[in-house]
């Protein structure tokens, strides 16, 4: 790419610097011939007053001082010069063929640049001038000139060549300098995007600590933040990947360690199978079913594939029955209950199924992490197009610091809690994946050492976008 880069910005220059030259030596052909034209236009019209002039100053034609004349014509001029009675006194030229036959090394400079020779003079002008003395007319001029200049004067030709020799060297140095700058500019260009490349092959082979540098705020730049972004997403869900296989092989380990212990207790007869140890073995067993369970519900939900079924859901009525299956575990635990009902019909879209799940899993950690006599609290609040429960519970609270991860896989903010007092640690996960299939918001707000509040907000009527 560097290479292609390099020779694609000299081509352009070397293109832009020859069109560069092609038309400014047009315009300086154009521009310089119309000059010499005016000039020479101008050099006839003072003819006649020279020419009288002479005869005044010597009183007779003088074949020298019109040989001084002469020479000053323009390149290409006949001059045919006659008494008032038609008889021929002189005739002056300054002939194309003199001039190069004068011009020496000059000639050469002309030929070289192509300045003469093959175009020739294509048409010419001719005029007839009087020229006044003190007692009248005294001469008269027929002037044959070129219609249009030739740049046929050595001191013209050499100015010509000293232009384009300069004109010549600007665009050498140009283009020399636009080589380096494409060199340096393509090597800016490409070394950054050659990093990229390095760092993403490092990433595809396993080494996610790899970065970029970004040193400027250009798209290159961006597109560096943008691949360590995803670096960056790339390692945390490296991070969550392998923190969810310790995770879920833990919570495995637990509960079979469990059931296996009992059973080769009871097979080298340490303990018998009574009624209340083969029950320790049906609840390891539950909880092996109730962490399959939420597991596969989670992994359903963050697939995408978990399509929720919308009906019309009493929310009133569902929480009571939710309330009411986890009131002697609330009782148990010799906890105060606060249910506060919307007086206002809270019927929204949903799949009834999943909500009851969802508020379980909120109510039952509200009462899993609740100090003993403490309180929990049920709101539900209707508006016209939402259903707000907040479910509060005295107890130790979260820290700030937690608050972030709470809804995040096998996420526990005190880290010596055992699955007793823990739980599977994919409640609150399963719970905000519901809510985000009802569109709706969860909130949590916690004091350590005193509270915490969930806030759930579902809408009324969820709009179902059909394929």
């Amino acid at each position: 790419m560097r290479k292609k880069l390099f020779l694609s910005t000299i081509i352009i220059a070397l293109i832009t610097v020859t069109l560069s030259m092609l038309a400014v030596e047009f315009v300086f052909q154009q521009q310089f011939s119309n000059y010499l034209t005016t000039t020479n236009e101008k050099t006839i019209e003072q003819l006649p007053s020279r020419l009288s002039a002479l005869y005044l100053s010597k009183g007779s034609w003088d074949s020298a001082s019109l040989e001084e004349i002469s020479n000053t014509l323009p390149a290409g001029t006949t001059v045919t010069l006659t008494d008032p009675n038609g008889r021929l006194i002189a005739t002056l030229n300054d002939s194309m063929d003199s001039m190069m036959q004068g011009q020496g090394s000059a000639a050469g400079m002309m030929g070289m640049m192509g300045t003469i020779g093959s175009s020739g003079i294509m048409s010419w002008k001719t005029k007839t001038l009087t020229v006044s003395g003190a007692n009248g007319v005294i001469a008269t001029a027929l002037v044959r000139y070129p219609s249009t200049a030739q740049i046929l004067n050595p001191q013209d030709v050499l100015f010509q060549s000293s232009v384009f020799r300069s004109l010549l060297f600007a665009g050498g140095l140009a283009l020399l300098l636009g080589m380096i700058l494409s060199y340096y500019t393509s090597r800016h260009l490409v070394a950054p995007l050659l990093s990229l490349t390095r760092a993403a092959e490092r990433i595809g082979q396993g080494y996610l600590k790899e970065r970029v540098s970004t040193r400027s705020r250009d798209e290159v730049g961006q597109l560096a933040n943008a691949f360590n972004s995803m670096a960056d997403n790339l390692e945390r869900q490296e991070t969550l990947r392998k923190q969810f296989t310790a995770d879920i092989a833990h919570e495995l380990r637990t509960p079979l360690t469990s059931i296996k212990s009992f059973i080769e207790a009871f097979q080298d007869n340490v303990l018998p199978a009574s009624q209340e140890n083969l029950s320790s073995i049906h609840e390891e067993i539950d909880r092996l079913v109730d962490l399959s369970s939420d597991l596969k519900d989670l992994n359903v939900a963050e697939m995408g594939t978990l399509i929720p079924i919308f009906e019309p859901v009493d929310l009133d009525h569902l929480l009571e029955k939710v309330i009411n299956s986890l009131y002697p575990l609330i009782q148990e635990k010799q906890l105060t209950l606060y249910w506060n009902a919307s007086p206002e019909p809270a019927t929204i879209s949903g799949d009834g199924r999943l909500l009851t799940r969802l508020f379980y899993n909120l109510i039952h950690n509200a009462y899993r992490y609740s100090n003993d006599s403490g309180k929990v609290i049920v709101r539900l609040t209707s508006t016209p197009d939402s259903a707000v429960i907040a479910i509060k519970n005295t107890g130790p609270g979260i820290p700030e610091k937690d608050l972030p991860y709470i809804f995040e896989r096998f996420y526990r903010a005190d880290k010596s809690r055992t699955r007793e007092t823990g739980g599977t640690g994919i409640g609150l996960a399963l719970v905000q994946q519901i809510t985000n299939l009802h569109k709706g918001t969860i909130t949590v707000h916690s004091n350590v050492g005193q509270e915490t509040e969930f806030i759930v907000q579902l809408p009324k009527e969820i709009k179902v976008v059909e394929d």
